[in-house]
């Protein structure tokens, strides 16, 4: 089969699917089946994060987005940490405390999202009795680390 035809075949195709899926769309329109509406739920707008610390300049240069999920087991600690980029997130399961080197707690719920704190020593906890899920988003840029592990400091 030469170029032209696979290009023709292809095009025909899409031609045809797009049709019968707009052929679909309307039919079900004419039935009254009432369409469902994306809903949109804004969760955060700030420049500030979640100790009321104003966020730091975006970096110049290529930015790089780096997006982590996070399962924290029942009872775990994490180390204490920094971290030399903004980025933020939504717990989707359980409950996180967030300790800062000063003694402020962060108790993040479900559903809730959460700023972190950028170049400030803190460290989590699970003190709840399910594991925690957390998707987190970094605005960071190539080869720069997501955190930075301070394993001098003991938790208590």
């Amino acid at each position: 089969m030469t170029m032209k035809r696979i290009f023709n075949w292809a095009l025909s195709a899409t031609l045809v699917l797009g049709a019968s899926a707009f052929t679909a769309c309307s039919s079900a329109s004419t039935n009254n089946v009432e369409q469902e509406k994306v809903e949109t739920t804004e969760l955060i707008r700030t420049s500030q994060s979640w100790d009321g610390v104003e966020l730091p300049d975006y970096f110049e240069g290529r930015p790089e987005l780096v997006a982590v999920k996070y399962v924290f087991p029942a009872g775990k600690k994490l180390g204490w940490h920094h971290h030399p980029v903004m980025n933020y997130g939504i717990l989707v399961q359980g409950e996180l405390t967030i300790i800062g080197q000063d003694g402020k707690e962060k108790v993040v719920h479900e559903g809730e999202p959460v700023v972190e704190m950028v170049n400030t020593i803190h460290h989590g906890e699970n003190r709840g009795s399910k594991p925690v899920i957390l998707y987190m988003f970094y605005l960071s840029q190539k080869d720069m680390p997501l955190a930075v592990q301070h394993p001098e400091i003991p938790l208590d």
